[in-house]
């Protein structure tokens, strides 16, 4: 498909599932006793990276491609890897799985991608290491030999578990992945475990490990969890990744002549930031068929084509659209007016530093954008240009310009198309299907 701007978009669609859902889904059912069944599970390079590493762990996983079977072992079933555990580009899988590796007796050692190695762990290694699990990071140039030490904030690394302490950690960001290590950890814990953020961050382990049988309290942004429950298996239906339909909520809104349903998508009150910035830009948007599954609540979302406005974007906002902040940048350079995003440093530490890649291609495309420290200020209203992005692997970078491409004049082209398929195999296909 060329990305050009000579199209409409209608239809309807239904977007993958989601993909924090599905790696907990699939982390949760193996420590748990007996069958957990997950439909609509997220068969992303991510999720797959997830489930690969739990067989290696002794856990047999089925996977049809739609549905996974989990036959889980319990909280202490887990068996020593043979081989080094690839985490992939799951920055999930890596800060997700130690938790539970910091509970077990033995010594698994985490690798990954070029990209995942640049990706800040020490703010897992020092809650994990408070409640004395072990670890050693090694030079990754010397991989696998593993003979020289390097700084300790970094993959790959060794953990060794066991005989965890509860703590009560004080985390300086709201970090779903950091909380969830953490509570992860503190099933395995002598005492409960508690995680205080200053935003909540996204719930999703709170809701399902509850609903897996943990004994969990969360108040306001503290969660604790008591350790040594018996977790039973599952059957969950994982809803539409909202940071998937995000691109076709963009596409939507600022192309003219069209109107997207986008059906069965998640919209969790932590994750769905898109929704009320979209509705504070003047976007219309309607939430249609609003329901609980699995948990969760769900909605199909419709989405009209609007005239947008600039707005400020911060605060408390943040933790619940961090992904969401690249086609936001893109909704905001089709915007009149100025659009400033700020409170948003961890931006700098996603697949790439998310300020910088999008604030280049912006500005390649014919936009006025300015980063700063920790955001960025899109002055809207410049028609944008065709041009070759430049994704630097980064799947929502990709797909954010795919959307910028289909609003600009010319051709827009990609150096890497494909990395894609970390999160949305079927986005190409996907947005064909709505072509009017």
């Amino acid at each position: 498909m060329k990305i050009t701007n000579n199209y409409s978009f209608q239809g309807e669609l239904s977007v993958p599932g989601d993909k924090s859902i599905s790696h907990r889904a699939i982390m949760f059912g193996a420590i748990s006793n007996g069958l957990t069944e997950v439909t609509d599970c997220l068969q992303g390079a991510d999720c797959l990276s997830t489930i690969s590493c739990f067989q290696q762990l002794g856990i047999s996983i089925e996977n049809n491609g739609f549905k996974v079977l989990i036959h889980g072992k319990g909280l202490h079933g887990l068996t020593a890897p043979r081989q080094i555990l690839n985490v992939g580009n799951s920055g999930t899988t890596a800060r997700l799985i130690s938790g539970i590796l910091a509970g077990q007796s033995f010594q698994s050692t985490l690798d990954g991608d070029h990209s995942i190695r640049k990706r800040p762990m020490k703010r897992i290694f020092a809650p994990l290491s408070e409640m004395k699990a072990k670890f050693q990071c090694w030079d990754s140039g010397s991989f696998p030999e593993l003979w020289k030490k390097t700084s300790p904030n970094s993959i790959p690394f060794t953990i060794q578990g066991g005989n965890l302490k509860h703590i009560h950690y004080q985390s300086a960001i709201a970090s779903a992945q950091v909380k969830s290590a953490i509570l992860l950890a503190g099933l395995y814990g002598d005492g409960v475990t508690k995680v205080t953020e200053p935003v909540l961050s996204r719930n999703h382990t709170e809701l399902m490990l509850a609903s897996f049988g943990a004994n969990l309290l969360s108040i306001d942004t503290t969660a604790a969890i008591w350790p040594e429950p018996k977790l039973e298996g599952q059957c969950i239906h994982v809803p539409g990744d909202i940071s998937s339909a995000a691109y076709f909520i963009a596409l939507g809104l600022i192309r003219p002549h069209s109107e997207i349903l986008i059906r069965n998508v998640g919209v969790n009150p932590t994750r769905n930031g898109i929704l009320k910035v979209a509705l504070e830009m003047g976007g219309n948007i309607s939430l249609l068929e609003e329901r609980t599954v699995s948990g969760e609540p769900v909605a199909d979302i419709l989405v009209k084509s609007s005239s947008l406005h600039g707005i400020t974007i911060g605060g408390n906002q943040i933790p619940t659209l961090i992904d969401e902040l690249p086609i936001i940048a893109v909704m905001a350079a089709f915007a009149e007016g100025t659009t400033t995003i700020k409170n948003a440093e961890e931006l700098k530490v996603k697949e790439s530093d998310r300020i910088v890649s999008v604030a280049e291609n912006l500005k390649a495309m014919g936009a006025t954008v300015t980063p700063t420290t920790d955001g960025m200020i899109i002055k809207g209203g410049n028609q944008l240009h065709g041009t070759q992005i430049k994704t630097y692997a980064d799947h929502r970078i990709a797909m954010s310009f795919c959307i910028a491409g289909l609003n600009a004049n010319g051709e827009t082209t990609f150096d890497d198309r494909d990395c894609v398929t970390i999160s949305y195999p079927s986005f190409y296909q996907d947005i064909e299907s709505l072509i009017k």
